[in-house]
């Protein structure tokens, strides 16, 4: 017998599934971690927004979470109700997310980058009954695009509040009141990310979400107090407002902004004039700080921790960044929206190998295993398949589609990612590709079929598909192959122009080829895989498609 059980426990320990250490998960709120600040550094920074020469200690950044949940109040905002934030990085955005927090409203992300197409799609789908903006800044005119999306819908949105306007500095000075009570699983954020349907789905993350994903976040950056993170990344996104604002809230560490949107010069002087610790980015955004002319002026020695993700990393670049920019316990992570985000991560004392081959190992608390896609079934380790996660991050659910969430989160509580990977022996995790057809730009998602859609409005498209093809400085970029309507003739520019202020940049595309037929299997099933093979060989992206990444 005992012989039997060893092998079945070597099986076992052979197989690809792992879960973090067990450690203690918080049973508090956002509003709870950020008076627990209050209390405990009341004069110590917690919001540095360089741009805006604006500063806030964690005491006054309290204060203003409930000036902002008083004024919510005093426009009808109760309890479970939508509010949109629509802006680039800036203390408001700080502001309103605590503020929301703390009022028990869910606050909805609204990319920067969206237009009028987008823009409306999301109102509509939100339900939301507040939308917070600038007028305008240098890359659009808000204002004018939400006049366009709006019009002629009917919609829940009552009240369009403008941060540079007198209705922001009204609403913080209203009467109002808190509620008496916001619970840990009320959902207190709501992103909208590329799902399979071809439109972005709004994910539902609760308070214990992404309290928890950020109290790990922080002991695995063994933040304090003392550190300051420099966050060049957008808030609008998970990488921002929870591996950025969330590490800060659950540590006592301050947030430094560098810029409105990435700027890779006042990046680095964040860096060397808040004496910072810390720095996250995805892959170009490090690229393109080397690239800086004045890079050796900068000192960069504060640096001690720090995150590279949302792309693929390539492992030269790494190397650099530990070596030229100091950061020698950078970290590496993977996760998505779904997940709160991150479910795997490396610690800051792994070895270099293991943070430049690996994504890391299982968060606390988490489930990660490997599986067949086809069966179903646990895989052996250093064998590929879909990679499935369990435990607390797993997000409430996509708004108003339980058909969609239970395609994602199946009935026994994993989530599938639509990503492969391979688990190792030591149980860390190396990602592999995508099952989903996701290109990420930059850090940036976008799902082919939504950027397909629009594009046949056009009304000299009769068919289109789109794919990513690899680019050194972005990880991808978005290339169409467009067939037109019998007669029909168009050009690149006039199909890009057509795109102009109606879907975001990032997912214009950046090359157009016009054919005739499309690469496809007997039945009729589009090869994409065919037209990236193509498009790399007429490019000549070889040696970027080959580029090691982590």
């Amino acid at each position: 017998m005992a012989s039997i059980s060893m092998a079945l426990e070597g099986r076992v320990a052979a197989m690809s599934e792992t879960r973090g250490p067990a450690r203690p998960l918080l049973g508090l709120t956002i509003g709870d971690l950020l008076r627990r600040n209050a209390q405990r550094w009341p004069d110590r920074p917690a919001v540095v927004s360089r741009h805006q020469d604006a500063r806030m200690t964690w005491g006054e950044l309290s204060e203003a979470a409930d000036r902002v949940a008083r004024g919510l109040w005093s426009l009808g905002i109760r309890q479970g109700d939508r509010v949109g934030i629509w802006s680039t990085n800036c203390i408001e955005w700080i502001m309103m997310h605590m503020g929301c927090a703390r009022a028990g409203a869910a606050l909805v992300n609204v990319n920067p980058a969206y237009r009028s197409h987008e823009l409306s799609f999301t109102l509509q789908r939100s339900r939301m009954k507040a939308l917070f903006l600038w007028h305008r800044d240098k890359r659009a005119d808000y204002a004018e695009i939400l006049d366009r999306a709006r019009h002629g819908l009917d919609l829940e949105l009552q009240h369009t509040i403008f941060f540079d306007g007198p209705e922001w500095p009204a609403l913080l000075d209203a009467e109002g009141r808190l509620p008496d009570r916001v619970a840990v699983d009320d959902v207190a954020n709501i992103q909208y990310t590329s799902g399979t349907t071809g439109h972005p789905k709004g994910v539902m993350l609760t308070h214990h979400n992404v309290v928890n994903n950020g109290q790990f976040l922080a002991h695995g950056f063994h933040y304090t107090e003392q550190d300051k993170i420099v966050v060049p990344v957008p808030l609008f996104h998970c990488f921002g407002c929870v591996i950025g604002t969330m590490s800060v809230v659950n540590s006592g560490a301050a947030i430094v902004l560098p810029n409105w949107t990435f700027d890779a010069k006042a990046t680095l002087e964040a860096v060397h004039h808040e004496r910072a610790t810390s720095l996250y980015g995805v892959p170009a955004m490090y690229v393109a700080e080397f690239g800086v002319p004045e890079f050796a002026s900068y000192d960069l020695t504060g640096l001690r921790t720090g995150m590279m993700s949302g792309a693929p990393c390539p492992i030269e670049l790494m190397k650099r960044v530990l070596n030229e920019m100091h950061i020698r316990e950078l970290v590496i992570a993977y996760g998505q929206t779904e997940t709160s985000p991150v479910v795997t991560m490396s610690d800051a004392g792994d070895s270099i190998e293991v943070r430049v081959n690996t994504v890391g190992r299982a968060m606390p608390q988490t489930g990660i295993k490997v599986m067949s896609a086809a069966t179903g079934e646990t895989l052996p380790r250093g064998e590929q398949g879909e990679i499935c996660v369990s435990g607390y991050a797993l997000m409430k659910g996509y708004d108003g589609d339980e058909e969609g969430t239970a395609k994602v989160i199946q009935a026994d509580g994993w989530l599938r990612t639509g990503d492969l990977g391979v688990m190792r022996e030591d149980g860390c995790l190396r990602i592999t590709g995508r099952s989903r057809d996701v290109i990420i730009r930059g850090g940036e998602n976008i799902y082919p079929r939504e950027v397909e859609e629009f594009l046949y409005t056009h009304p000299k498209v009769g068919e289109v598909q789109v794919v990513g093809i690899p680019h050194e400085r972005l990880g991808e970029i978005v290339v169409a192959w467009v067939r037109l309507r019998p007669g029909a003739e168009a050009t690149e520019e006039e199909i890009r122009a057509w795109c102009e202020g109606q879907i975001a940049y990032y997912k214009i595309p950046e090359h157009i080829r016009f054919v005739t037929e499309f690469p496809a299997t007997l039945s009729g099933k589009i090869q994409k895989y065919k037209m990236r093979e193509f498009e790399i060989e007429a490019r000549g992206l070889q040696d970027v498609a080959k580029t090691a990444t982590a």
